[in-house]
């Protein structure tokens, strides 16, 4: 074997984990299908770190946004994918957006200079069997290969439309109006739930049946729904009273304020072990972003709710990290192998670079036989990582983009308007020592 890591997946993830093995002198086999005789439905060319779909970062505002946050500390740590973005940046406002061809030229012709990397174009339809490997195959994975990491996991690749429902902050949850409770009282209050009356909730289900949805791509036109994760607006076309029976059924849920059953009922249920985030059950959609805050925002006690994910609805690969990884995004059956971006079921170009930078970082450190240790919980690496590796709900477990919920709570000493700027000097804080 000439080389010590096989990384297979020349996107986001898997060029900055060959960038951060590579630049230390470990010996690389970087393996990109596109190129060999191969393509994606999604993608253009043969560049490595092709952008498929937005050319934007998001904002790069590190001192009050967290994806802001999360680029400065991938700067800190010497991120190829954050010097590619400076050669590449072409005016967005106070956002990070690039030239997508001379952003992926760039990434190539980085990782190419290093002496210790090799770039094979080709497809890789089996799991390595020996030696060190990184699997960042995104979330288009090839079919032959998706089927080896489904085998390897024992849990099924999802390689169907993945209907991802709307995620909270908990502290814009008005709890003057929602109550927490399980049905029937069974068990602890697990649930928030929100009360509708008959009113409300015609109006409601009228405005989900009328609202603007996001159209398919070419790609996802014959990929069927999974019964199990049925968008809330086709369950709403099927009946006026249809969620009634389903995700907004009010049996068992006595309104403490009126000793009564509500005429329907949204309920959500905690989505990170922090408590900070909650999962709105059953509303998984494809309505568009802007409708769908402008919709949820009609439901009591969600008025001034804040989203740290919308509803989402589109053909996607991932595993349940938080089941079969552990905290150093190794395989638990098969710790020699480890996963690195969408794969993993994190979310976004700079979230899935971060976890491939991560990956990287921790295989040098496996292989220079030094301790590895996290970043702290309190950065936006160590956040992200954590969520990925273990503070997510492993049963409810789906994409996620790097945002405050994820992050430790601050004290009840901080204000609401000092909130951000406090989660950001925390990180910066504590990742200068963990750097140190």
């Amino acid at each position: 074997m000439t080389h010590q890591v096989h990384i297979i997946g020349g996107g986001m993830a898997g060029s900055e984990a060959a960038w951060q093995l590579a630049r230390r002198g470990v010996r690389v086999r970087l393996s990109e299908m596109r190129g060999g005789g191969d393509m994606t439905a999604a993608h253009q060319g043969i560049g490595l770190a092709e952008l498929v779909c937005s050319n934007s970062f998001r904002s790069d505002d590190h001192t009050s946004n967290a994806v802001g946050l999360l680029h400065h500390e991938m700067r800190q740590c010497d991120s190829l994918i954050m010097a590619a973005a400076a050669r590449a940046q072409v005016p967005a406002g106070s956002a990070l957006a690039v030239d997508r061809d001379v952003f992926s030229a760039a990434v190539e012709d980085m990782l190419t200079g290093l002496p210790t990397l090799t770039l094979v174009r080709e497809r890789v339809d089996a799991i390595p069997a020996d030696g060190h490997a990184i699997i960042a195959t995104g979330p288009l994975t090839a079919p032959a290969l998706a089927d080896a990491i489904g085998t390897a996991t024992g849990t099924d690749a999802l390689a169907f439309f993945d209907a991802i429902a709307p995620i909270v902050h908990h502290d814009s949850i008005d709890m003057d109006i929602c109550w927490k409770a399980s049905r029937w009282d069974k068990g602890e209050a697990d649930y928030i739930n929100c009360p509708m009356d008959r009113d409300q909730y015609r109006a409601f289900h009228q405005g989900l049946i009328d609202g603007e949805k996001t159209e398919f791509r070419e790609w996802e036109a014959n990929t069927p729904y999974f019964e199990g994760c049925m968008p809330i607006e086709v369950m709403a076309g099927r009946g006026e009273d249809t969620l009634r029976f389903g995700p907004m059924k009010p049996v068992g849920l006595d309104n403490p304020r009126t000793g009564r059953w509500p005429y329907a009922v949204v309920q959500l249920r905690q989505d990170n072990t922090l408590g900070t985030l909650w999962n709105m059950v059953g509303f998984q959609t494809k309505l568009k972003h802007a409708e769908q805050v402008r919709l949820f925002r009609t439901i009591p006690g969600l008025e001034n709710a804040e989203f740290a994910r919308l509803g989402g609805l589109h053909r996607n690969t991932f595993i349940q990290s938080p089941r079969v990884l552990d905290r150093q995004l190794r395989l638990l059956r098969d710790p020699r192998l480890r996963f690195a971006g969408q794969i993993t079921g994190c979310e976004g170009y700079v979230e899935s670079a971060a976890i491939g930078l991560l990956a990287g970082l921790m295989t040098a450190a496996e292989l220079g036989g030094r301790n590895w240790v996290s970043p702290p919980r309190t950065t936006a690496l160590g956040a992200l990582l954590s969520h990925v590796t273990g503070d997510a709900v492993a049963e409810t477990y789906q994409p996620m983009n790097v945002n405050f919920g994820l992050f430790p709570p601050l004290g009840p000493e901080v204000k609401k308007k000092q909130r951000k700027e406090s989660y950001t000097s925390r990180a910066k804080s504590d990742l200068a020592e963990w750097l140190a």
